[in-house]
C-alpha cells in the first residue's frame, strides 16, 4: 500500500504540474495531463457490459482460473478480455468509441488508397515522412514502419475495409495478448502462477486504450513472438523458434520502438537455458532465419528501415514532440503507465526486487516471473529515457504494460485488487474522453 500511495502522489503531481504547464506555456498538447484525454463525464451503450464483465471477473475470475482446464481457461480469458475491451470502448459510443476511432486524420485508414501498388509505395515511403515533404503521411503512418498501414490495406483488399472492421481486428487480435503472456508464464515459470495472473491480465485498466488502438494489435504480435520463443526453448519443436523470429521481424516493422522487445526475448533465452533439449544452434538458426525473412522482404520491396527511422526522428521534432518538454514527460510518462497498469501491478512490482534475490528452488517460478516483468520494465524505461515517447504513452507502451500486469500473481486477496483495477478503468473511461 505504501507503493500504491507513492504512485498516487506521482499521478496527482503529474496532473497538477501538467495543468499548470499547459495553462501557462501551452506546450503539453494534451487536454487532461498526463493523459491524452479531455474531461467529460458520460455513460454509453457499453456501460452495462463493462460493469457486468467487471463484476463477473471479480466474483468468479480467481476461482475459475484455478479450476478450469488449461485450454478452456485460455478460451475464457480471451472471450472475457474481448468483452471487457469492447464494453469500455462502447462507453464512448459506437462511432466515437469504436467504428470511427481509426478513421481520424491521424490514423492509418486515411492512407489506404495510397497503397494501390504496395511495392511502389514502399519504395517511395520515406519521401513522405517529413512534414514539409509532398503529401506527407499522417502522424501515425509517418511514425511507424509500413507493416502497420499495410495491415489495414490488406484487410481492405479482402473486403474488410472501413473503421468497423479495422476496430474489430485490433480488438480481437489485441485481446489474444493476454494469452501469449499466460503461455509464456506456464512454460517458463509455472502453471499455478499463470493461472493466478490470468484475471489480472483479463481485467486490465489497459483495456481503456486497447479499444480501439492499433497498438493493441502491435502488443499481441510482440507478445506472441515471446510466447513462441518460450515454447521453443522449453523443448518444443524448433519450428516455434522460426515462427517467433517471423513475428519479431513483423514487430520491428510495426513499430520502431518495439525493437526493445529483444530484451524480453533475451530474458526468455536466459530462463530457458537449462531446459533446451536440442543444441542451441538448432534454435538460433530458425529464429534468425524467421527474422531475416521479414527484413529481407521489406528491404527487397524497397523500404529502408534505418533511413525511415532517421527521418522519423526529424519528423517527431517537427511536430508536438519538438514542443513537449522532456523535463516533464520523462516522469509524467510513468504516471500514465501507472494508470494503464493499475494499483495491483504497482503492488506486485513492489515485490519484484526481493523475488529476484531469492535463489531457493521453491521460489524459482516467482523469480522467473519477476525477471520477465523486470525486463519489460527496463525496456519501458529505456523508451522513456529516449525522449521519443513524450506523451500518449498510455497506448504506445501497451506492449510493455502487458507483461507488467502479470505481477498481480504475487498478491494475496486477488478479488480486492481486481476490484481496484476495475474501478480505475471504469472511472477513467467514464470521466474522460480518451484520444485513442
Amino acid at each position: 500500500m505504501y507503493a500504491v500511495g507513492a504512485v498516487v502522489l506521482l499521478v496527482v503531481a503529474a496532473a497538477f504540474v501538467g495543468r499548470h504547464i499547459e495553462q501557462t506555456r501551452h506546450t503539453l498538447h494534451v487536454g487532461w495531463p498526463p493523459l491524452y484525454a479531455n474531461w467529460l463525464p458520460h455513460v454509453g451503450p457499453g456501460t452495462p457490459l463493462a460493469l457486468a464483465v467487471a463484476a463477473a471477473t471479480v466474483a468468479y475470475g480467481p476461482t475459475l482460473a484455478t479450476t478450469l482446464r488449461w485450454r478452456t481457461l485460455l478460451t475464457v480469458s480471451w472471450a472475457t478480455a474481448t468483452a471487457w475491451i469492447l464494453g469500455l470502448a462502447l462507453v464512448d459510443g459506437v462511432d466515437r468509441g469504436f467504428a470511427g476511432r481509426l478513421t481520424t486524420r491521424y490514423e492509418y485508414l486515411r492512407v489506404v488508397d495510397r497503397f494501390h501498388d504496395i511495392p511502389a509505395t514502399l519504395q517511395d515511403f520515406t519521401r513522405h515522412i517529413l512534414i514539409d515533404s509532398p503529401q506527407h503521411w499522417p502522424p501515425h503512418t509517418a511514425g511507424h514502419p509500413p507493416a502497420a498501414p499495410i495491415t489495414f490495406v490488406l484487410l481492405d483488399r479482402i473486403g474488410l475495409g472501413g473503421g468497423g472492421w479495422a476496430a474489430w481486428w485490433c480488438v480481437l487480435v489485441g485481446a489474444t495478448g493476454c494469452l501469449a503472456v499466460l503461455v509464456t508464464l506456464r512454460a517458463l515459470a509455472s502453471e499455478e502462477l499463470a493461472r493466478r495472473a490470468a484475471p489480472f491480465l483479463v481485467l486490465a485498466p489497459a483495456a481503456v486504450w486497447m479499444g480501439v488502438s492499433a497498438d493493441a494489435y502491435f502488443a499481441a504480435v510482440a507478445a506472441w513472438a515471446v510466447a513462441l520463443l518460450a515454447l521453443a526453448v522449453t523443448g518444443r519443436h524448433p519450428a516455434w523458434a522460426a515462427a517467433s523470429g517471423l513475428l519479431y521481424g513483423l514487430t520491428c516493422y510495426l513499430s520502431y520502438g518495439l525493437t526493445l522487445y529483444a530484451l524480453i526475448g533475451a530474458a526468455v533465452l536466459f530462463l530457458g537455458r537449462h531446459q533446451v533439449r536440442a543444441h542451441p544452434a538448432l534454435l538460433a538458426l530458425p529464429l534468425l532465419a524467421g527474422f531475416a525473412v521479414v527484413v529481407t522482404a521489406f528491404t527487397w520491396a524497397g523500404f529502408n528501415w534505418w533511413e525511415a527511422y532517421r527521418l522519423l526522428t526529424t519528423r517527431y521534432y517537427q511536430g508536438a514532440g519538438g514542443v513537449r518538454p522532456y523535463s516533464y514527460w520523462v516522469w509524467a510518462n510513468l504516471a500514465c503507465t501507472a494508470l494503464v497498469v493499475g494499483p495491483a501491478t504497482v503492488a506486485g512490482l513492489r515485490r519484484t526486487p526481493a523475488l529476484l534475490l531469492r535463489r531457493t528452488p521453491a521460489h524459482a517460478p516467482r523469480r522467473h516471473l519477476a525477471l520477465l516483468t523486470s525486463t519489460a520494465l527496463l525496456a519501458l524505461l529505456l523508451a522513456d529515457l529516449s525522449g521519443m515517447s513524450k506523451a500518449e504513452t498510455e497506448r504506445i507502451w501497451l506492449p510493455f504494460a502487458l507483461w507488467l500486469l502479470a505481477t498481480g500473481a504475487h498478491l494475496p486477496h486477488p478479488r480486492a485488487w481486481l476490484t481496484a483495477q476495475a474501478l480505475l478503468a471504469l472511472a477513467v473511461n467514464h470521466a474522460l474522453i480518451t484520444g485513442w
